[in-house]
């Protein structure tokens, strides 16, 4: 039987809600992110495990920390998700090219994979609203470095009891993220562009959700927020499930043995991605390190490398925009974690974040980063990876439209003596088809 299980806020001890309420709240009051009280083990064994499809293993892991769901309602969010909106029944293939993993995550409607997660939410959000009596129309606020927007826009499209509100860098986004999103479709998405960039729009986001009279006022109008955005715990494991998906299927196809550790590389942006991976490792995932892979908007690398985060600096404009962030709030759920759960540690970090643009880690905090390995790849390093010449030959040697799996490429790793599985992030299928669409007119 499972256990029921919590959520808290990372900067208050006293906030404690449901999973299907922190669905709902996406953001706590206090702008803290809702963590579980605790990270639950794995109870099916991982050979168990390699014998069953995506869907049986995302509810195997999703019930763990989906704990008012019902079997029933669980499942039926998951088989709502995982169908035909995806061009493949393994929904996220593991393919072995160029001397490594690649976990292809672009199967889904929007051919990023931000599909992954954004496919099941609106389930999991009206299914919570359900259970939670909500009569009020759920708003989603949700700021996008580029990939984000769309898939969130087609998740939430026509969705019943629902608006959705998407906001990106006018001038930050790649021309064919750009045109998705202001073509969805849906009586009920709305997309806007703001001066500034990705950091700009998810404060926004942010001090909305965190202003109470606006909160009142939606209120007195039947409307109440919530988000789309890696901030909100349904996104967030979701993401859980493809890495224990992943080591099952090196273990169904006898590439590994039980037990034997891999090292998951990951571009990372918001860090929720990379985050996901440090759950299941956690829930008991036998993961070796975790790479973080950053563009030259490095304050991954150098917050893993110093200790100290640092956005006081210059935002740089890439080849791959979705990476081209300066403030990962998913940090904040490692940096709780590794505080020891201590909620008032983590605020003042947090406070001086928001005051000074910046913080530093203790020693001891730092010590338990070990998993970590961070990286990153320069403009030159990815226009590199990305010319016909020199491009990977993974996916027959197309050069990819966002730089990301080039930022992957580009970084040096250290020769960690284990499998690498590398997350595989291009558009290459929608450069295709945009360009079929612009010859055609």
């Amino acid at each position: 039987m499972v256990m029921s299980l919590l959520y808290r806020s990372t900067r208050s001890a006293d906030v404690k809600v449901t999973a299907s309420q922190a669905i709902l709240k996406g953001l706590a009051a206090d702008g803290g992110l809702y963590v579980p009280e605790s990270i639950p083990a794995l109870d099916v064994s991982l050979e168990e495990l390699a014998g069953m499809d995506y869907r049986e293993v995302a509810y195997e892991v999703m019930k763990l920390f989906i704990t008012d769901f019902t079997e029933e309602e669980l499942k039926n969010c998951i088989n709502k998700a995982y169908d035909s909106k995806f061009d493949t029944d393994e929904i996220a293939p593991l393919v072995n090219a160029d001397g490594a993993y690649f976990l292809e995550l672009f199967h889904g409607a929007t051919i990023a994979f931000k599909d992954m997660a954004l496919s099941i939410l609106p389930h999991l959000l009206t299914t919570s609203a359900r259970k939670n009596n909500i009569k009020n129309d759920i708003v989603i606020l949700t700021a996008t470095s580029g990939d984000t927007g769309k898939a969130a826009l087609a998740g939430f499209a026509d969705v019943k009891g629902t608006k959705i509100i998407v906001f990106y860098p006018k001038h930050g986004v790649s021309p064919i993220q750009e045109k998705q999103m202001v073509t969805q479709k849906g009586d009920n998405t709305y997309v806007v562009g703001i001066e500034g960039n990705f950091d700009d729009a998810q404060t926004g986001v942010k001090t909305m959700f965190g202003d109470s009279e606006l909160a009142k006022e939606l209120d007195a109008n039947g409307f109440q927020f919530s988000s789309a955005n890696s901030i909100n715990i349904g996104r967030l494991v979701p993401q859980v499930v493809y890495y224990v998906y992943a080591y099952t299927r090196l273990l169904a196809n006898n590439e590994i043995k039980n037990g034997d550790r891999i090292n998951v590389v990951v571009p990372t942006g918001n860090f929720g991605n990379i985050l996901a991976a440090y759950y299941a490792k956690n829930m008991g995932l036998p993961i070796a390190k975790l790479i973080c892979a950053s563009n030259e908007n490095k304050v991954l690398f150098d917050f893993f490398k110093t200790g100290t985060y640092d956005r006081n600096r210059e935002f740089v404009l890439t080849s791959s925009p979705s990476m081209d962030i300066l403030i990962s709030s998913n940090l904040e759920r490692l940096i709780y974690r590794i505080a020891g759960d201590d909620a008032n540690a983590n605020k003042e970090l947090m406070d001086s974040l928001k005051k000074d643009g910046r913080y530093t880690i203790t020693d001891d905090m730092r010590a338990k980063l070990e998993d970590f390995y961070g990286n990153y790849a320069s403009e030159a390093e990815t226009a590199e990876e990305t010319s016909e010449d020199t491009a990977p030959t993974y996916d027959m040697q197309l050069t990819f439209e966002d730089g990301t799996t080039a930022d992957v490429h580009g970084i040096v790793l250290e020769d960690l003596g284990t499998l690498t599985l590398r997350e595989k992030d291009g558009i290459i299928y929608g450069r295709k088809r945009y360009e079929s669409e612009k010859e055609t007119g």
